[in-house]
This record gives C-alpha cells, sequence and structure tokens, in this order.
C-alpha cells in the first residue's frame, strides 16, 4: 500500500507538469514521428552517455537527448529535414542528414571513431545548468535519468553566475540539503536529517578533512542522496557532496575573473589551459580571496593554486596527473547565543570573546594521478590520490544567558589536526551481452590508509576558569587566557585502514527496463593511541553494503525508478577522531534507504526530478533503562521525505535551476541526544530554492533567485527554533564583448534579518543582510 501511495504521489506530481510540457518552448518540436538508432564504437560496442541532436534545416530549433547503457538513443519529431549530430569527448564527431520520408524510417545509427588527440578532450563553455550523464554515481557514464537515486548537480556555470565562493553558497539550491554551521571552521552538510563533515569526495575519493573547500578549479559539484556506501565506502548517510575537478585539455583557452564588494569582498581567480604539441596539455588554476563580513572582526585571507596536465600517449589511454594547495586563514566565528528560545536579540553582528585569539588555519595538500585506457568492451582505470591536511582552529565559545538576561557564558578552547590520506581505486568495466540481454559490469577495489594526530587544550581566563560571564549586550573581550591540557582533552594517533572489493551490474532487460545491482565488502580497522595514557585500542570491521534498483522507462524523456541501498558508519564517528573501552565494543550504525522516483527531460535542455524516500539509522547509542552505567545500542532515527528539482533551459532564454523539499527527521527509538518523537536538529519540514536566468537581449540578461526555508529546531533537544525566512536574490549581467562580461548581484535584496544555522543552542549563525558584490569576467 506504502509503494501504491508513493506511486501515486509522483503520478500526481509529474501530470500538472507533463500538462504544461507543450507550452515550455514556444521553439520546440512537435511530436509526430520517433527516429531511433544506436551508437557505436568501432569494435561494435555501445557508447552510452553520447549527446544526440536534431538540428531543423534553416532554423534554431533542436531536439537533444543522450545514449542509454546499449548506445540506443530515440527523437522525438515532427516530419521534416533534419540534421542529426552525435558527440561525446573522445570520440570524433558525427553527422547524418534526414528527410521527411526517413524520419520514420529504419535505424539511423552512427558509429564514432576515436578522435584524434586535439579531438579528445576539448575545453568548452559551460552547457547551462544541466549535466546529462556522470560517472560518479555508478562509476560507469550514466545518463542521470537512468541512475535510479536522486542527484543533484551544480554546474560551472551556476557557480559563476550566483559569484558562489564556498559549499555552503552551491548547496542552496540542492533541494534536501541543509548547511550545518561547522562551528564556522568547516564545511559540513546535513542531508536527508544525518549531519556529517567527512562525507566529501574530489573526483570520487574521499577528502574527509574537516575545512573549508573552494569552487575555483571546478567543473561542477555532485550531491549524490541517500546512502552511498556501494561506491564510496563507509559513511555517506545520507548523502554525499562530490567535487569535479577541472583537466587540461588541447585547446588553447584563457580566462580571468574579478570580483568585488560590500564588507571588503576581494576575489580574483584565473584559469589557464595551453596545450604543448599533440600529446601533453597543461591547465592552471589559480585564486585568491580576501574579505572582510557584516560580523565584528570577522575576515578570511585565502589562495589556491591547482596545476593539472593531461598525457595522451595513444588514442586509447590517458594519463591525468593533479595537485593542489590550498591555504585558508580566518577569523573564528561561532556566532551569537540564544535566549528564551530564539536567538538572542542583540546586533547581528555581535562578536563573543577575543578576535585576537579567535584563529582558524588550514593547509592542504593534494596530488592525484589517474590512468584510463580502453580496450574495445574493457576499459581500466586506476586512480591515485594522496592528501596531506594541517588544520588548526582556536575560538571562544558563547553559552547560555542568565536568567536576568544581563550575563551569557563564554569558554574556549583550541584544536589541532594533521591528517595524511592515501588512497587507490582500481576499476574494470565491461559491456557484454546474453542474447538480448545487456550488462554492463564493473568490478573495483579500493585501499586507504589514513594517519591522523588530534591535540586538544583547553582555554583557562586569567590561568584559573575554564568559563567566564561576560556582558549580553557587549560580550566581545580582552581577558587573558591560558591554554593547556585539561583532563578530558584529547591527545591521539589514529591509524585507519580500508580495504574494498566492489562489483555492479547495470542489466538492461529490454529498451523499456534497466536493473541495478551491486555489492560491497569492506574492512575497516582503526588503531587508536591514547599519548597521554599510552593506552592502545583497535576496533575492525567487516561490512556488507548492497545497492539495486530498477529503471523504467514507458517513454523516451521519462524514467520511473526504485531503490533500495545500505550504509554503515563505524563506532568510532564521522571522522574517527577517539576510541574509548565503550565505543570499541559497539557496532556500526546502520542506514536502509527506500526510494521511489521519476526523472523527466522536460525539454531539450531542462531537466525535471522528483523522489519519495524513507531513510532509517539504527545502531544508535542509547542509556540502558535499567542501568545508566550502561550504553545498548537500541536508537533509532527516521527521515520521511519528498524532493521535487528542476535544472536546465525552459527556452533559450530562460533557465533554472533548484527545487522544493518536504522531510520530516525525527527519533523512533530513544537515543543518547533525544527521546521518542524529538524532531532533528537543523531539519526544517519545508524548503524552497529557485534561480531564474533570463536573456533579454543577446548582450543583457537578468537573475532573480528565491530561498524559503520554514522554522527549525537549533538541536535535537526542541528547545531553541530558527525561524523560518524567505529572501530574494538578484542580478544583472552585460556582456561588452564576446569575451568581457560584468554582472553585479545582490545577495537579500529586501534585507531580511534571518538566521541560516547553527551548531548547538548557543552558536547560532545569522544571514548575510543586503549585499552588493561586482564581477568581471574575461576571456582571451
Amino acid at each position: 500500500m506504502r509503494l501504491v501511495s508513493l506511486s501515486t504521489l509522483l503520478v500526481l506530481t509529474l501530470s500538472p507538469l507533463a500538462s504544461a510540457a507543450a507550452h515550455l518552448d514556444p521553439q520546440s518540436v512537435p511530436t509526430d514521428a520517433e527516429v531511433r538508432g544506436t551508437v557505436i564504437d568501432e569494435t561494435r560496442a555501445g557508447i552510452p552517455g553520447a549527446e544526440v541532436t536534431a538540428v531543423v534545416d534553416g532554423g534554431t530549433a533542436s531536439v537533444s537527448t543522450v545514449t542509454d547503457l546499449r548506445g540506443a538513443y530515440v527523437l522525438v519529431l515532427q516530419p521534416g529535414r533534419y540534421s542529426i549530430r552525435v558527440k561525446l569527448d573522445g570520440f570524433r564527431n558525427a553527422e547524418r542528414r534526414i528527410t521527411k520520408a526517413q524520419a520514420s524510417g529504419p535505424s539511423i545509427d552512427f558509429i564514432l571513431q576515436v578522435a584524434g588527440v586535439r579531438e579528445a578532450v576539448t575545453v568548452t563553455a559551460a552547457s547551462g545548468y544541466r549535466v546529462p550523464v556522470s560517472t560518479t554515481a555508478t562509476k560507469t557514464p550514466t545518463p542521470l535519468r537512468d541512475v535510479p537515486q536522486s542527484v543533484t548537480v551544480v554546474t560551472q556555470e551556476l557557480i559563476r553566475d550566483q559569484m558562489m565562493m564556498s559549499v555552503g553558497d552551491v548547496m542552496r539550491y540542492v533541494p534536501g540539503v541543509m548547511v550545518h554551521q561547522g562551528e564556522n571552521n568547516r564545511d559540513q552538510v546535513i542531508i536527508r536529517g544525518n549531519s556529517s563533515s567527512a562525507d566529501f569526495f574530489v573526483d570520487g575519493v574521499r577528502d574527509d578533512v574537516q575545512y573549508y573547500r573552494d569552487l575555483y578549479n571546478l567543473e561542477r559539484i555532485e550531491t549524490l542522496k541517500g546512502p552511498n556506501a556501494m561506491i564510496f565506502g563507509r559513511g555517506g548517510a545520507g548523502g554525499v557532496v562530490n567535487r569535479v575537478t577541472k583537466s587540461a585539455g588541447f585547446t588553447d583557452d584563457r580566462g580571468v575573473s574579478l570580483q568585488g564588494g560590500m564588507f571588503g569582498n576581494k576575489r580574483f581567480t584565473a584559469d589557464i589551459n595551453q596545450p604543448f604539441g599533440a600529446k601533453v596539455a597543461v591547465r592552471l588554476n589559480g585564486m585568491f580571496e580576501e574579505s572582510d563580513s557584516f560580523r565584528d572582526f570577522v575576515g578570511l585571507t585565502r589562495y589556491g593554486v591547482a596545476p593539472t596536465m593531461t598525457i595522451v600517449p595513444s588514442a586509447r589511454t590517458k594519463v591525468i596527473l593533479r595537485y593542489e594547495h590550498l591555504h585558508d586563514s580566518r577569523i573564528a566565528d561561532r556566532g551569537i547565543t540564544s535566549f528564551q528560545g530564539r536567538p538572542a536579540d542583540v546586533d547581528v553582528a555581535t562578536f563573543y570573546g577575543n578576535p585576537s585569539l579567535s584563529d582558524v588555519q588550514a593547509t592542504v595538500n593534494l596530488v592525484s594521478g589517474t590512468i584510463e585506457h580502453h580496450a574495445g568492451r574493457l576499459a581500466l582505470r586506476n586512480h591515485t590520490l594522496i592528501g596531506d591536511y594541517a588544520r588548526f582552529y582556536q575560538n571562544f565559545v558563547p553559552g547560555a544567558v542568565t536568567a536576568d538576561k544581563s550575563q551569557v557564558a563564554l569558554s574556549v578552547y583550541n584544536n589541532a589536526t594533521d591528517r595524511t590520506n592515501v588512497f587507490n581505486q582500481s576499476d574494470a568495466t565491461l559491456v557484454v551481452s546474453t542474447g538480448v540481454i545487456r550488462h554492463t559490469l564493473m568490478a573495483g577495489t579500493e585501499f586507504g590508509r589514513q594517519l591522523t594526530d588530534n591535540v586538544r587544550n583547553t582555554g583557562f581566563f586569567n590561568n584559573t576558569a575554564t568559563s567566564v560571564l561576560v556582558p549580553y549586550a557587549s560580550p566581545t573581550i580582552s581577558t587573558p587566557v591560558t591554554f593547556r591540557q585539561n583532563a578530558t582533552d584529547a591527545n591521539n594517533h589514529l591509524t585507519t585502514t580500508v580495504a574494498a572489493v566492489y562489483g555492479q551490474d547495470q542489466i538492461e532487460l529490454s529498451r523499456y527496463v534497466q536493473v541495478l545491482a551491486g555489492l560491497r565488502f569492506d574492512r575497516f580497522d582503526l588503531t587508536y593511541h591514547n599519548n597521554r595514557s599510552g593506552d592502545t585500542l583497535e576496533r575492525p570491521d567487516d561490512v556488507v553494503s548492497p545497492r539495486a534498483g530498477i529503471v523504467f522507462t514507458p517513454l523516451t524523456a521519462v524514467s520511473l525508478y526504485s531503490s533500495y541501498s545500505v550504509s554503515y558508519l563505524p563506532s568510532s564517528g564521522d571522522q574517527f577522531a577517539s576510541l574509548t573501552t565503550v565505543t570499541q565494543q559497539v557496532k556500526p550504525e546502520q542506514f536502509r534507504n527506500y526510494e521511489v522516483g521519476a526523472k523527466w527531460d522536460a525539454a531539450p535542455g531542462l531537466a525535471v526530478t522528483t523522489a519519495v524516500y524513507r531513510l532509517n539509522r539504527t545502531n544508535t547509542r542509547s542509556i540502558d533503562p535499567n542501568d545508566p552505567t550502561r550504553i545498548v545500542q537500541t536508537g533509532s532515527q527516521r527521515t520521511n521525505g519528498y524532493e521535487v528539482g528542476a535544472n536546465g533551459r525552459i527556452t533559450p532564454q530562460w533557465s533554472v535551476a533548484g527545487g522544493y523539499s518536504y522531510q520530516n527527521a525525527f527519533v523512533t527509538s530513544a537515543t543518547i541526544a533525544a527521546v521518542a518523537g524529538a524532531q532533528v536538529g537543523q531539519v526544517p519540514h519545508h524548503m524552497l530554492s529557485l534561480w531564474n536566468n533570463y536573456q533579454i537581449r543577446p548582450r543583457i540578461g537578468a537573475g532573480l533567485g528565491l530561498l524559503y526555508r520554514s522554522d527549525m529546531f537549533a538541536t535535537i533537544d526542541n528547545t531553541v527554533t530558527l525561524p523560518g525566512y524567505t529572501r530574494v536574490d538578484a542580478a544583472a549581467f552585460f556582456a561588452l564583448t564576446r569575451q568581457v562580461r560584468v554582472q553585479l548581484n545582490v545577495e537579500n535584496l529586501f534585507d531580511e534579518t534571518y538566521f541560516i544555522n547553527a551548531d548547538s543552542n548557543t552558536n547560532i549563525s545569522p544571514g548575510f543582510p543586503r549585499t552588493f558584490r561586482v564581477g568581471l569576467t574575461a576571456g582571451f
């Protein structure tokens, strides 16, 4: 009955959208006839993910699609004369002309030849807000329409149009994702009711240290929702965030951007691509930013450089080498406190503590190498990432307000983390057929080792007290502070190793039905050494993570899917920062996701997706009701949700990105943190985001964005509420020449006072007031 109800909801959701489809684009082509065919390589293997476009003769109207796992495509056209064009990176473009007599005639097939080096990797202008194909969700090039999972992609073009500078900016337009404060010293997201500072990946490999990532060297950011352990390993409970970085290509391409605005915002980025002969190309991305904030004393300085090299020794082999150095320095800022269940009624710029002793430093060095080789139907890939991270933060923490509202508690501490990551992934993909059934087989291994050192110190005011009371209205202080280890402060060294093997089969039973099935086995070992006591504890975990999904394609542009997946989180937590004799005995938490959804290519450049899901979290720790000194794993949590998203072009002039989500995340069985029935903190019931970009004239465009969030609790104890809000953003774009563009962005156009997120009941972050920024982008 639940599945029937969910299916009914999806039909009701899509029905009005379908009725509006004919009015989306006045230039769209009537659906009178079908053109079918396949796109294959020289070995007769189907090529998935190739873009097939039909362009009407003598006009600008076009219809596009991408090939499925068999390499098959279907275009719905009005009878007439067309040029059918096929393109995919790594292959030569192909084109054929058809006439009215052929439009409903025999199959129109294409054999793509491997491109010459200069055509194999091409740097092109951003294609819009929609990405039709990705390899991240399945490790094979799969149309997103055929992935049985909710996936949101934020493209480079959307990042540019909104002058996004952080992962937090990007997540505003990802349905169902909240940005956690993360103590204002790191990226942290809440996906489907589950908070994580570790479920971040770069080019599909774990990048789990707590720091602020930048966007200057990215092609796009992908958010894959629901448990993802089959592809990504431990964690990934609510979903993962994957950054796809830029690679060197074989076309001369150079660009710079300058940005400035209110509150001392200054930012510069550069992107230079240069081929050297026919087999080697290099690319250099760079960034420098120096910005203040509307918050008193708060500011940041950051810079990054990311060179890449592409080597093509043969037409079927490619080597990509990457390096990134990022340094981020900023003032630590935990926001404002609360009083009587609401954010404190103080100036939103109020700083708590001593800014001269508040510091966040992060230095990141990432080195990676990828080797790809194609041998007919077999594709091999090996990817290695080495990461070195040094991170330190020292911050003052606002506490509770006294009953008479005259004073607020203040404490301070610092923490240092050094980590070295080494990961290697090897994947093999093979396309085979058994009769009329086609299989895309993928198998691989992952090996990783992480070495981590953690040291924490407590601050003692006047070298005596760990907490002081400061005036409610003026909590900025200069009291002397001494830092040293308290009785419970961490000083440890951790060694974690992972060895995993996984396999997956994407089975195409017919052109209407596809099945995905995968299984992963992980051996996760943690060794924890307490430098203070000399104790060493170990915890091994063997976990099996299954994934299954089915995709039904009743129409060329529509797919319906259902899926089931499982992930695990070891007892040492998201950052495996500690292990005790109690948690050493605790089994991993388990996350099970049930999901049904629909995906619709509503127009040639527009994708609409919708999903209904239930995510159960079990094996959560709770206090034994019969013995308060014992821990039992009877706690549980559930998130029920619905989301709908849209990305792409409604018309050639009008692009949109965003969506709506409804979530209900609650405790189903008492945990250490809350009783049954409690709402999970920072998971609002309703979220809406919608960005519109309209090209008014060839050189003039405008943008308008709407962000809405309903009330939510700051934490799971449900005692402090962050009020809901509506925020409006706007932009104007002016193309001075074909290669020079100026834009003006206004954030929070109507100067709404609102609170974005929190880290606790007394650490709440206000949102920016009305803010103007100007940007200049130039290519040469």
